[in-house]
Parts: structure tokens; C-alpha cells; sequence
């Protein structure tokens, strides 16, 4: 059997969780240092602050992934 090189998979999720995460803040900071006014602003802040709580929901599916992941790979 061929060992493959590189990070366990578990990590590698870990890691996609992590820039998720990242990109949820990211997303939700740059709504709140919006100053466009207006119906359409408020319609952009919330299209937005949906996209960051998807990044939320698929980190923590990721993080999920790689707690069992890595439960398979100690046994």
C-alpha cells in the first residue's frame, strides 16, 4: 500500500472549516462597513449575511467531517 504524503484528511478539513470561518467574518464585517443607505443596502446586507451563515453552516459540517474522520482513523 502507497502512503500519500501531505496533511491526515481530517486536517485538510480542519483547514477548510478554518477559512470558512474566515470568510463568514470577512463577509459580515464588510456588511457592517457598508455605508450605502437605503432599501437596496438592506437587501445587500442580508443577501451577504446569508452567504457568511452558509460559510457557518458548511465550517461547522467540515468540522463535524473531521471529528469523525479522524475517530476512523485512530482505530
Amino acid at each position: 500500500m502507497r502512503k500519500i504524503s501531505g496533511p491526515a484528511p481530517a486536517e485538510g478539513l480542519r483547514a477548510h472549516s478554518a477559512a470558512l470561518r474566515s470568510h463568514a467574518e470577512r463577509l459580515r464585517r464588510a456588511a457592517g462597513d457598508l455605508h450605502w443607505q437605503g432599501p437596496r443596502a438592506d437587501a445587500l446586507r442580508a443577501e451577504v449575511e446569508g452567504l457568511a451563515e452558509r460559510c457557518a453552516t458548511a465550517a461547522g459540517g467540515f468540522d463535524l467531517a473531521a471529528a469523525q474522520l479522524a475517530g476512523c482513523e485512530r482505530s
